[in-house]
């Protein structure tokens, strides 16, 4: 545990908080974010760095999604409900963002020993029960079957699933992500999913097993914990934690020189993006 706890520990901790800002932007905006605070915090210019960001309707999209056989008939369904669709350049699956999802970021130096991947992950989950603590349930980290995006670290409280985590690594510097569903019902962002990959696999045989989703085993913060929950709410509790694992807290943004370095990733995001989605 104590080795969970000095990844977290930091001397600084810069906070660039796009929860209320960000939904105005492209999550692939997010993306690009991501990849400029892992190169300058694995560089040693920025300090340890916790962003968070939340978007309006959209689904982001694992690149396995990408090679759906019908892959067109499921983005088009997506965006008739109201949804932009992105294909990321991490791993994972599909995944839903709107108003009542909170995603955060916290990028890491990679130290000489090297951040060990679920080291980054058992923090992340560590924090997340911290910052929960007064509810007195448990949280979990296994995977939910029949969730969308399943994986070993899926976030759940008796076994059903809020929150998921990935990892990106980057020149030296390690992004920890998570989603957590706050309010709204889990069940309908996983029933969406479901149809998606309903119409866009339909009874094709494929070589990548794709999850078969079932909505009830999904649900938000705000329904487990049954009370009414907002992305605010869950702000300043993140940020209550983050502050008793800091010498010193503050909120940033970006520097001059995180700001060119923002152009040439964003655009990179960009173009991988529109070659993703033209391929199909």
């Amino acid at each position: 545990m104590n080795s969970l706890q000095d990844l977290l520990l930091q001397d600084e901790w810069r906070v660039i908080d796009q929860s209320a800002a960000g939904i105005h932007l492209n999550a692939l905006h997010s993306f690009g974010m991501d990849d400029t605070l892992c190169a300058s915090v694995g560089s040693g210019a920025a300090p340890a760095t916790a962003r968070t960001w939340v978007h309006h309707n959209t689904i982001v999209l694992g690149i396995q999604d990408t090679k759906l056989p019908f892959l067109t008939e499921g983005i088009n369904f997506l965006k008739s409900q109201g949804y932009e669709v992105i294909v990321r350049n991490s791993g994972g699956l599909a995944v839903v963002l709107d108003q009542g999802v909170l995603n955060i970021s916290l990028i890491f130096p990679e130290s000489e020993k090297g951040i060990d991947i679920n080291r980054g992950y058992d923090a992340m989950w560590l924090f997340i029960q911290e910052m929960f603590s007064d509810f007195n349930k448990e949280i979990e980290a296994r995977e939910i079957v029949g969730s969308y995006c399943p994986g070993s670290y899926d976030l759940s409280i008796g076994g059903q699933k809020f929150a998921g985590i990935s990892q990106r690594r980057l020149r030296n510097g390690v992004a920890v992500q998570i989603y957590l569903c706050v309010d709204g019902r889990g069940s309908e962002r996983a029933d969406l999913i479901g149809k998606f990959y309903s119409l866009a696999k339909k009874e094709e045989q494929t070589k990548f097993q794709y999850p078969e989703i079932r909505p009830a085993v999904m649900a938000s913060l705000s329904e487990l914990f049954g009370t009414e929950l907002t992305v605010q709410d869950v702000m300043l509790r993140f940020l209550q934690s983050l502050k008793k694992k800091a010498g010193r807290l503050y909120a940033g943004q970006l520097t001059n020189e995180e700001a060119g370095l923002f152009e040439a990733y964003y655009r990179r995001v960009i173009e991988r993006n529109e070659k993703v989605l033209c391929s199909d």
